[in-house]
């Protein structure tokens, strides 16, 4: 059966009215549904995949498959002596999308790139989690409009990963003309809904958990690219599902498939798998602010309590390596000289006598969606579950819609301990340490919800040095500071498993654990 037959057997034939033939669509069996379209609102890798990689561009871009800044909507930029000024030179003649809901009247310029970040600014527009997580409204002091193809980040300090951070989804340039017409008539929301950008592919339409249809952008800068005529992202939860969608000839590409699936996939000639080492965390963080779980050595004995190398075996099934650290050992500065919470029920268990607790009952959250650093967060919640009965401690396993998950999980008053984890956005370690553990991310993106006063001087210390070699002794300490607090259980990093059909052609494993279609072609 043919890949267009197949789709509209599902229920989606309206949206793929007027496609291209077969050879020019390509089909990505994406694991869930975008929150939404505007990737400064969100964090989550399935959202920026739907939303920020085919639709937007940024200033500057990393290359696909390394962590290399190049240019993007900006052709060059300059850092002042003193790193308090960074001025883009922008791409001339970029053309925002044309659609049935928006026809653009100018080219992309100042405007936009001033608009979507200022927008950010405001904190009561948001949530901007990032933007606020990564203390950026502390660091741009000012936005500045040299002329149309000219604009200047004026900063509070020297920040070392400024630049690379701009590469990074939430900083997805808007177009300032559609905002406004859409606040002219009374529908912001539609940023959100029906996205504007300059990037390869032009959006077409979403059917809600089912599917997204984008054409490519005719008027890309980047010429030559895209190399498909149309992209159809058939989201299927399930990774049983997705693999006997990717068999039978019903997407060309995959993510996250089950661990026992992969030797099968390797050993079927009509299959490819890429592998690489994922730049990524899981972990299980707990509330530091809820009692008992703000005492550090209560969340010291819970860690003792959980046996890693059994949720390795058993979830992971090989395809991963336990984690002591919050950033994986594939990054510079990681410390190796931590030594890891050894497992140790019995001295766990005395550990909770000695700080008076006991007959604890709490909550572990357990994601619904299959993620690169946990491809089955039930299965891992239920060891976890069984370790900490062995320690005295009954836990209630509750799970939430997935976008529901993030923004319940992120509130301050959260209960319990929630199982997520973090796919690198740039390469660098302040993006794991400040984004997930520092006091800027308290009520966003630090699940923890912990606020170290000795952890936050060392990693902003390490923010403003300009050299790898400056600031990688400071992080080596920030992951002793954090391994001594433990406001997470470190759980594990994975290898990241791409399977997709023989004819894809040009596809990356991208270490940032984007899912990029730009340059893939489907052979005949």
């Amino acid at each position: 059966m043919s890949l267009i037959k197949t789709l509209k057997a599902a229920g989606v034939m309206a949206l793929l009215a007027g496609t291209a033939s077969a050879q020019s669509t390509l089909v990505y069996c994406s694991e869930g549904s975008p929150e939404g379209f505007d990737p400064a609102l969100y964090t989550a890798g399935t959202t920026f995949d739907a939303s920020s990689h085919p639709v937007y561009n940024r200033l500057v871009e990393f290359e696909v498959g390394t962590t290399n800044v190049i240019p993007g909507l900006a052709e060059s930029w300059e850092t002042s002596e003193d790193g308090m000024e960074v001025t883009f030179t922008l791409r001339p003649g970029v053309k925002f999308h044309t659609t049935d809901y928006f026809t653009p009247t100018r080219d992309f310029n100042a405007d936009d790139v001033i608009y979507t970040f200022e927008r950010q600014m405001v904190a009561d527009t948001g949530p901007w989690e990032y933007f606020e997580g990564m203390s950026m409204p502390d660091l741009i002091s000012s936005i500045e409009k040299v002329d149309d193809m000219t604009v200047k980040f004026v900063l509070t300090r020297p920040e070392a990963p400024f630049v690379a951070n701009l590469a990074m989804d939430f900083a997805s340039i808007q177009s300032a003309e559609y905002a406004a017409a859409m606040d002219e008539a009374g529908t912001p929301e539609m940023l959100n809904q029906q996205p504007i950008g300059t990037g390869p592919f032009t959006f077409v339409a979403y059917q809600k958990d089912a599917v997204i249809r984008y054409a490519k952008n005719q008027e890309y800068w980047n010429e030559g690219l895209p190399k498909v005529d149309n992209l159809v992202f058939a989201i299927t939860p399930d990774a049983s599902v997705r693999y006997q969608k990717l068999t039978a000839g019903e997407c060309h590409v995959m993510p996250y498939p089950n661990p026992a699936d992969i030797q099968a996939m390797k050993d079927d000639e009509n299959i490819n798998v890429m592998e690489q080492e994922g730049l990524n965390v899981g972990y299980l963080a707990y509330n530091t602010q809820q009692a008992p779980f703000d005492n550090p050595d209560v969340r010291k004995a819970l860690n003792m309590a959980i046996d890693k190398q059994a949720i390795i075996d058993v979830v992971f099934q090989g395809s991963g390596q336990a984690a002591k650290n919050p950033i994986p050992p594939t990054m510079w500065s990681y410390n190796d000289a931590v030594e890891d919470d050894a497992y140790d029920p019995e001295a766990a268990k005395a550990m909770l006598e000695e700080a008076g607790v006991t007959d604890l009952s709490m909550k572990i959250w357990a994601m619904p969606v299959q993620r690169p650093y946990n491809p089955n967060a039930r299965r891992m919640a239920e060891l976890i579950q069984e370790d900490f009965s062995q320690v005295g401690v009954e836990v209630e396993i509750v799970s939430y819609e997935w976008g529901e998950y993030l923004e319940r999980s992120s509130a301050v008053d959260r209960d319990g301990a929630v199982l997520l984890g973090w796919t690198g956005d740039n390469g660098d370690p302040d993006n794991f340490l400040a984004v997930l553990l520092g006091c800027d991310g308290v009520g966003g993106s630090n699940r923890a919800q912990w606020c170290y006063e000795p952890f936050q001087e060392v990693i902003e210390e390490a923010k403003v040095l300009p050299t790898q070699e400056e600031r990688a002794p400071l992080y080596e300490e920030a992951q002793v500071i954090f391994k001594e607090q433990a406001p997470w259980a470190t759980i594990a990093h994975s290898v990241v498993f791409m399977p997709m059909r023989p004819e894809v052609e040009g596809y990356k494993v991208h270490p940032l654990g984007g899912h990029i279609f730009t340059e893939v072609s489907i052979a005949e």
